[in-house]
This record gives C-alpha cells, sequence and structure tokens, in this order.
C-alpha cells in the first residue's frame, strides 16, 4: 500500500460506476486505506480469483475489498462496522439508493459523528433532475461546459467524461471530503458532502466564465479565439492524416509560430486579433499544416514557445519522451495506467494492486472482531 501524504486516512467506498471510484482510486494513490465493499459474487463466495479481468479495473488499485450482499442484515451490520472507524464514505447511486440499504448519511452519522460521508450523483441530491438518468455529455450540457468546445464548423464535444464526471465530479468531490475531514478533526463533526457533476462542472468553467463576462466568450459559438474562431487557436491535420495542436495567445508567441510556418510578413496575419482575417487566416494556416507530416512538424515546433502539441492517441502518448520522462504512465500487474499525480518530493505515492473481488473478506472482518466461527456462518449464510 502507498505511503503516500494521506497515509492513516480510512476511507470507505461502496463499490459502484462513475467518478465515485475514480475518487477512491486516488485517495489509494496517495496512501489512504481505500476499503471496497463489492457486490458479492459466486467467485467472490467462493474465494477463488477469477481468471482474468479484475486487473484491468485500475480504479480499484490500491484499495481492500470486501464482498457482501447488501440485501442482508448481517451484511449492513458489517458496514456499518466499517463506517464506525473511517473517516471518509463515498458512494455514487441515484439519491435515495444509500438511504434504502439502510446504510443513509442519518444512520451512518449516528454510528460515526466525524464520519465524512461523500455522495458522488450527476445531477446532486437535489432539484427537479435530482432522480433521473444521464450521462457525462448531458450534465456537461446542462451547466454550460459542453458549449464551450463548439466551432463554426463543428458541433459542441469535449472529450468523454474529463470535464464532467472526472473534473467536475471526482475532482470536487475529493476537494470536498478532504476539506470536511479538517472540520471533523477539529470539531468532531461530520456532515454531508453533494458532490453534483452539474454543480462542479460549472464551479471548474470559472476560467471560462471570466472570459464571457469580459467579453472573450460570447453566446455566437465560433466567434472568439477560445472557440475555434481564430487560426492560431485550433487542431489542423498534416500530410499524413495526423493532428497538430496550435493555442500562440500572447503575442510573443503568437509571432514565433508565425515565424516558424513562415507567414511572419503575411498581411493577413498582420494583426493577430483582427477577426476580419480570422476565416482567411484559418484556411491559409490548414493548408500550411498540411504540407508536412506530423512529425516533420514535431521537428521544427516541438519544445519551442510557438505553443504546439502533436495530438496523439493512447498508444503514442504512453511512448512519448515528456510522458516518459516524467513516468507519466506505469504498469500495474501487466496493465498499462496513468501513474499517480501529483508528485510528491517527501511522500513518494506508489500505485497498488487491483484486489479481487472479496479478497479480503477474512482479514477485513477479523480486524473488527468477527472470530472464525461467525466468520464462517456468514460465508455459509451468503453474506459474504
Amino acid at each position: 500500500m502507498s505511503k503516500g501524504p494521506l497515509a492513516g486516512l480510512k476511507v470507505v467506498e461502496i463499490a459502484g460506476i462513475g467518478p465515485a471510484p475514480c475518487a477512491g482510486m486516488m485517495l489509494a494513490d496517495l496512501g489512504a486505506d481505500v476499503v471496497l465493499v463489492e457486490r458479492r459474487s459466486s467467485q467472490s463466495a467462493s474465494g477463488d480469483a477469477p481468471a482474468d479481468g479484475y486487473q484491468a479495473a485500475i480504479y480499484n488499485r490500491g484499495k481492500r475489498s470486501i464482498a457482501l450482499d447488501l440485501k442482508q442484515p448481517a451484511a449492513i451490520d458489517v458496514v456499518l462496522s466499517l463506517v464506525a472507524d473511517a473517516d471518509i464514505l463515498i458512494e455514487g447511486f441515484r439519491p435515495g439508493v444509500m438511504e434504502r440499504l439502510g446504510l443513509g448519511p442519518e444512520v451512518c452519522l449516528e454510528r460515526n459523528p466525524r464520519l465524512v460521508y461523500g455522495r458522488m450523483t450527476g445531477w446532486g441530491q437535489t432539484g427537479p433532475l435530482a432522480k433521473s438518468a444521464g450521462h457525462d455529455p448531458n450534465y456537461i450540457a446542462l451547466s454550460g461546459a459542453l458549449w464551450a468546445g463548439s466551432g463554426p464548423d463543428r458541433p459542441p464535444t469535449a472529450p468523454l467524461t474529463l470535464v464532467g464526471d472526472v473534473g467536475g465530479g471526482t475532482m470536487v468531490l475529493l476537494l470536498g471530503v478532504l476539506s470536511a475531514v479538517f472540520h471533523a478533526k477539529s470539531t468532531g463533526e461530520g456532515q454531508v458532502v453533494d458532490a453534483a457533476i452539474t454543480d462542479g462542472s460549472a464551479y471548474i468553467s470559472t476560467l471560462l466564465r471570466m472570459m464571457h463576462n469580459t467579453g472573450q466568450l460570447s453566446d455566437e459559438a465560433g466567434s472568439g479565439w477560445s472557440d475555434y474562431g481564430s487560426p492560431w487557436n485550433d487542431n489542423y491535420p498534416c500530410a499524413d492524416g495526423h493532428y497538430i495542436s496550435i493555442c500562440a495567445l500572447e503575442p510573443q508567441f503568437y509571432a514565433l509560430l508565425m515565424d516558424k510556418l513562415g507567414l511572419a510578413d503575411h498581411p493577413v496575419f498582420a494583426n493577430q486579433w483582427d477577426k476580419s482575417q480570422w476565416p482567411e487566416g484559418k484556411r491559409i494556416i490548414a493548408e500550411v499544416f498540411k504540407g508536412k507530416t506530423r512529425q516533420q512538424w514535431c521537428d521544427l515546433l516541438e519544445g519551442t514557445d510557438a505553443c504546439f502539441a502533436p495530438v496523439l492517441n493512447m498508444s503514442e502518448a504512453t511512448e512519448h519522451p515528456h510522458n516518459k520522462a516524467r513516468g507519466t504512465f506505469t504498469t500495474v500487474d501487466g496493465v498499462l495506467q496513468p501513474s499517480p499525480a501529483p508528485s510528491f518530493s517527501r511522500t513518494v505515492t506508489t500505485p497498488g494492486h487491483v484486489p479481487y473481488a472479496g479478497q479480503h473478506n477474512a482479514s477485513l472482518l477479523a480486524s473488527l472482531g468477527y472470530d472464525d466461527q461467525r466468520i464462517s456462518q456468514l460465508r455459509e449464510q451468503g453474506v459474504i
């Protein structure tokens, strides 16, 4: 287990899908002891590790797993015993599910008044849409974040999960529960952290909102520099069909880019902020980039101040020299995956192994005071 800066922090995660498991992974990466409460299956009941598949669930790395049938009262008692000694509980179900299980905030906080109860949903615990289904694009569409990825000749688009699920969800949940832990340690009072992806994606769009307020980003798609209206902020195809990315916003970087592209003396590019020239400028730059392969452009522009990068696919990204030098990716149990981030100078973090469901049933129950006979009974009853 990682000896990171969160060593000593105890977390109970109720297994689910979406960004909540990612939050649990990040806490485990930073040294927290994360106990994953998974759904009991025939595989977990037998105690046998599955032949394959479980190691691919990299969002469970570094966690300890206990598999329970939460429809049985004895299983709820086990979870509440875990909660009694935990700092944080995180869950990502629709509103009301945890309450129906008998594990809602009131019950858990009665067992442990200092508990921080972290809830991850798309729409939030309250509001007209609270109980509606949805996914990442829906949430960021409602908050206005998705629109900011639109352009004059493209529909609004954004990388799946990054802005909503992970940016507005996972990261805001982490901020909330860790902040509440500080409060709980000083006051002894736990509380509910309501992390809605709609709220979070709006929150992390603060810079975009500021740009809108100052007129840099208007309500007409593609009319500003940040929404692909300008020729110097866009992604362009190269001669080999690969793409490159430029965003030369500052005047000195713009001047360098124009010089590198051989356009420094072209009248269309004389005034970076002359919007009347942007459509023609975009056409010209597109033609220029089509004249070389992506690697040729990398040889010319990468590492300069032209604000340039190649658009890499998932496989290419792991082999890029910059990412390799920083150890951005790592391999655990034969599975290639992103390394924990950020890095720490003292409390070095390392990713843990992915447990199979129920791998730590016996040891976790024993730590709670269950003897061998009681553990056997729970197994015979189908509780574990």
